[in-house]
């Protein structure tokens, strides 16, 4: 009972944003005895001009070339500080740590010049440049910690076997590493499908833009409104391939949220 009840607690706000994207207009903001249900909240997102589709189809590119990028940058990173001596590891992770919690925000201005100077904007695979530099840092904690759970007398079982470091790397530390890797890929993923600053100001075309910023653009007929209906459908139509894709990969993802909690 008790765990249905937390069930229902947690999927609350999405089946109550589900509920509204169906119910018309009339009902959502006059007379709730009004009308049934419609579908005209995701035939208006889905009909638009660019459509709905366009704006999550932008959001996975980013957010996947991002997460590579990322996972490039990253992990030769976090396998290079978990192999430094424990004192030179401890104080690297503390401005790593540093740079994690920066709040980015105050960065906004000067990323903003920096997609001036550089003719930036408007550039899909571009916007995964300051996605990586920010996401870089919670990347390498989170691998750093997968390095050093794994037994060192793997690695060098392998080093005398004749094995390079890339080698290594390919065949013995990475396929053991897939649970934190794929934990890893998520957390970026969603920072980069959520992310709303940036793409707002780097991205102008109404082709080009991601879902969050492409949600804020939603409006009703005037100042006054409030459009919950679309509000609704976007947010659905913005979860789907979340869901679907923790769906797909949580085995992967709980193992590596677990990974090192329990020692043998």
């Amino acid at each position: 009972m008790n765990r249905l009840l937390l069930i229902l607690w947690s999927l609350g706000p999405m089946l109550w944003q589900l509920y509204t994207s169906f119910r018309p207009n009339a009902t959502l903001t006059g007379n709730p005895m009004q009308g049934g249900w419609t579908l005209e909240h995701y035939q208006a997102l889905l009909g638009g001009n660019p459509p709905f589709w366009r704006y999550l189809l932008n959001s996975g590119v980013v957010g996947l070339s991002s997460t590579l990028l990322t996972l490039v940058v990253a992990v030769p990173c976090a396998y290079g500080l978990s192999r430094l001596g424990r004192k030179t590891a401890r104080n690297v992770n503390v401005l790593v740590a540093i740079a994690a919690a920066f709040p980015y925000v105050l960065l906004f201005l000067a990323l903003l010049q920096v997609a001036r100077d550089l003719h930036l904007g408007n550039n899909l695979l571009a916007l995964s440049l300051p996605y990586t530099g920010l996401s870089l840092p919670l990347a390498i904690l989170l691998l750093q910690a997968s390095f050093r759970d794994i037994p060192p007398e793997l690695e060098e079982a392998a080093r005398l076997e004749g094995l390079g470091l890339w080698q290594r790397l390919r065949w013995v530390l990475l396929p053991l590493m897939a649970p934190a890797i794929a934990s890893a890929s998520l957390l970026i993923f969603l920072f980069c499908w959520n992310e709303y600053p940036i793409a707002l100001t780097w991205l102008s075309r109404a082709d080009l833009l991601t879902l969050a910023p492409a949600m804020a653009r939603i409006a009703g007929s005037s100042v006054f409104t409030v459009p919950y209906g679309g509000f609704a459908a976007a947010t659905v139509l913005g979860s789907i391939p979340l869901i679907v894709l923790v769906l797909v990969f949580q085995r992967q993802i709980v193992s590596g949220l677990t990974q090192g909690a329990i020692k043998g």
